[in-house]
């Protein structure tokens, strides 16, 4: 329990986070790598490189600083990193190393206006912040390891099958090398992947939804083909796995985590928009709906560029067609001449609102986006003007957490 001493301090402190929040956070990975570098075997380099990891951070400080008096108004934050951190493979001994490199990166930025008094309250919230997340994720190790077919940490798997969804867009299964039992998973959740590409100095782990339905021996993910570049560091991993990975090849992989799951037993109409790779989690549940619900009204959009950048259209037409329930939309950003000519696709150009209340039957459902954030961004207006209760939203990020209150972009 923290003094109101110390709550008023840190309360004190907000205005300037919210202007020095990332320089905090960018001088705090400098700093902690420079005398850690063996925590660059966890830490994703892309997101260090574009910066999204230290806004997310600075977002994180910021909103503990805010809600600094009533903790458990960010708890719902807390589990979602907390997931992200299992995965990982975050251990309660590097929470230490975090928060002496925060505390002097407070220092550092701020110079004398970071008084003994204001580093000392906040050395005392980050214990308390720390123990929250201990105590979650310790609950969270001990769930994935003793689930049938758990394991904890990484463990050895196999790709036992590779497959071209689409030019950009490629499929890997995944079953275990020791022939065992596999965790089931919740659609919508994602694993890990711990890779060492030739010529890199550190392992690389990088976090991919699962794309298909629970219930196999196996997983899959799909994954899009980024290349590297200065402006896409990702592509390291993602190139590596399309041109490098074959059937045979071993990987690590920690067991299924993460948050952005169906909420069950809901039975209303289900709705899933996604641009892009995001159609991933999103065809998880919409594979896993059809399955274990089929009764249940499914709307399915998907945005992509065009046919040929379109993964999965041949399952989600042929689901449909099976399943009355389940309605599939394509709208596509630049049609190619053969996308024309054939006409499987519905939209031309970015979704819109008088398009959605064409196919959006019954607004009284539950909605699902993912994609990239100019989609999120614009899907997340989209159904604010539909008139969609906050409550009935849900999307996940594709790697740090981002704001989609910024000006909507078209998707």
């Amino acid at each position: 329990m923290l003094s109101a001493t110390t709550i008023q301090i840190i309360k004190s402190t907000v205005p300037v986070l919210e202007v020095h929040g990332v320089t905090i956070t960018k001088r705090f990975y400098e700093t902690m790598f420079a005398a850690h570098p063996e925590l660059l075997n966890i830490f994703n380099h892309a997101n260090q490189k574009q910066g999204r990891q230290q806004t997310a951070l600075a977002n994180a400080v910021y909103a503990a600083a805010v809600h600094i008096d009533n903790l458990a108004a960010i708890l719902p934050v807390v589990k979602q990193i907390a997931h992200k951190h299992r995965s990982l493979g975050i251990l309660p001994e590097h929470y230490p190393i975090v928060g002496q490199y925060l505390l002097g990166a407070i220092k550092d930025v701020l110079g004398d206006a970071a008084t003994d008094e204001i580093l000392g309250a906040w050395g005392e919230a980050y214990g308390v912040i720390a123990d929250a997340f201990i105590g979650v994720e310790a609950d969270m190790y001990k769930e994935a390891a003793s689930a049938t077919g758990g394991w904890d940490g990484f463990r050895r798997f196999r790709i036992i099958r590779k497959v071209k969804e689409s030019e950009v867009i490629t499929s890997f299964y995944f079953a275990p090398e020791d022939g065992g039992a596999i965790s089931d998973f919740q659609p919508g959740q994602y694993i890990s992947l711990k890779l060492q590409p030739e010529g890199q100095a550190f392992t690389q782990i990088r976090q991919y939804s699962l794309s298909d339905a629970p219930g196999h021996p196996h997983y899959r993910i799909s994954v899009k083909r980024e290349d590297a570049c200065d402006s896409k560091p990702d592509g390291i991993i993602s190139t590596y796995l399309h041109n490098e990975l074959e059937e045979g090849s071993i990987v690590e992989l920690s067991a299924p985590a993460g948050d952005f799951t169906l909420r069950t037993p809901d039975t209303r109409p289900l709705v899933l928009l996604s641009g892009g790779v995001g159609i991933t989690p999103m065809l998880s549940m919409l594979n896993t709906t059809a399955q274990r619900q089929p009764e249940r009204s499914v709307t399915f959009i998907h945005s992509a560029i065009n046919g040929d950048t379109h993964a999965f259209r041949d399952h989600v037409t042929a689901l449909a067609e099976r399943h009355p329930e389940v309605k599939a939309y394509f709208c596509y950003q630049q049609p190619t001449p053969s996308d024309r000519a054939s006409q499987l696709f519905d939209k031309e150009g970015y979704l819109d609102l008088a398009w959605l209340r064409q196919i959006i039957a019954d607004k009284n459902a539950d909605y699902y986006f993912c994609g990239p954030l100019p989609f999120m961004r614009a899907a997340n207006r989209l159904l604010q003007e539909l008139g969609v209760p906050q409550d009935d939203i849900h999307y996940e990020f594709f790697g740090p957490a981002a704001s989609l209150s910024a000006e909507a972009e078209v998707v």
